[in-house]
């Protein structure tokens, strides 16, 4: 049961939001939870109200049709979202959002607060997936190097170039975990380990 109080915080349409939270929560997958709802808010009468509906997975775009008798769903997954953008105005503020493949979409007339809280939620998912495609992207570099075990007497770690073993310089492994840390695949840290094991078996 998604208790409708959490989404009126901010002076929304309690009919709006109820109809949303109906439908919306229907489309919602395992471990997906509905987390805030925007309702548009035009100078004239508008009896089916556009909202935006943010979860932890996605921002679903809700938008009545046939006089509010069905509704029409947009939604994209969090980590397909390359940025968003409010735009105030006087009677209200609008919201954009731009997929990393450039698409873009917009709903206008939202309330000035509702459109912030959009746009914090947001921004905090942002950069949540700026790290996750950080992440994504070190780990297809280290994929495309190559993995090999690097051994010693009590751990196994996978180190991502086919020509590194202990057994080898170990002036000559320093170098190599070097090029592997400048060109973007060792993390400072990942370094940083490596290097005081095989400065301790010197």
């Amino acid at each position: 049961m998604i208790d409708l109080k959490k989404f009126l915080n901010e002076d929304q349409d309690p009919k709006a939001v109820e109809k949303i939270v109906e439908k919306v929560k229907e489309l919602l997958i395992i471990n997906e939870s509905l987390e805030y709802i925007a309702v548009q808010r035009k100078p004239t009468i508008n009896l089916s109200p556009e909202c935006i509906a943010l979860t932890n997975k996605r921002v679903i775009f809700c938008r009545p049709k046939n006089l509010g008798f069905s509704m029409e769903f947009e939604d994209f997954l969090w980590k397909d979202v390359g940025d968003t953008h409010i735009k105030e105005g006087i009677l209200g503020a609008e919201f954009s959002l731009k997929t990393i493949s450039g698409y873009q979409v917009t709903l206008d007339y939202l309330p000035k607060a509702q459109a912030r809280k959009l746009y914090q939620f947001s921004q905090g998912k942002e950069e949540e997936m700026n790290e996750f495609r950080r992440q994504r992207d070190l780990e297809e570099k280290r994929a495309a190097a190559g993995g090999v075990t690097v051994n010693n007497n009590t751990s196994s770690t996978q180190l991502p170039n086919s020509n590194l073993n202990l057994n080898d310089d170990p002036t000559v492994v320093l170098q190599k975990l070097k090029n592997l840390l400048d060109n973007g695949i060792l993390s400072q840290d990942e370094f940083e380990r490596k290097k005081t094991e095989i400065l301790s078996r010197m």
